[in-house]
C-alpha cells in the first residue's frame, strides 16, 4: 500500500467518525496539470456538520499521521470547506452546494471511486 493510500484511507476514516457521506475519491495523478493528485470529496448535513467533519480531519491527521494542512478555506460560512494537505485535498460540502459546483463532473477524466456509506 502507497503512502497516498494510507493517507486516503486515514482521511476517508476521521469524516466517517463525523457521520460523513457520499465519499468520493477523485484520483488526478495521470492528468497533466491538475493541481493535486487526489480529492477526497464527502458531504455533511449542516454547517456544524461540515465543520466538524474537518476539525476531526485536521485533529486526526495531526494525532495519527503528524500531519497539518497546508491551508484551509471556507470556514466562514461552512458550506463548503476545502482543506490541502498537498497531494490530497479534502473538499467538505453541503449536499446542494456539492451538486452546484460537481466537482465530479469537472474531473471527469479522473479516476472516480465512490465509497459505500457505513449506513
Amino acid at each position: 500500500m502507497t503512502e497516498n493510500s494510507n493517507l486516503n484511507d486515514l482521511i476517508i476514516d476521521a469524516i466517517r467518525d463525523r457521520k460523513g457521506r457520499s465519499i468520493t475519491v477523485v484520483d488526478m495523478q495521470h492528468i497533466a496539470g491538475a493541481s493535486t493528485g487526489t480529492f477526497i470529496i464527502a458531504e455533511g448535513s449542516s454547517t456544524t456538520q461540515v465543520s466538524a467533519i474537518a476539525d476531526r480531519l485536521e485533529e486526526r491527521l495531526l494525532q495519527d499521521a503528524r500531519i497539518k494542512p497546508f491551508n484551509a478555506d471556507g470556514y466562514r460560512n461552512s458550506e463548503w470547506i476545502v482543506m490541502d494537505f498537498g497531494e490530497v485535498w479534502v473538499h467538505i460540502f453541503l449536499p446542494e452546494v456539492r451538486r452546484r459546483y460537481n466537482l465530479e463532473e469537472l474531473w471527469s477524466d479522473a479516476v472516480i471511486t465512490n465509497i459505500p456509506d457505513l449506513d
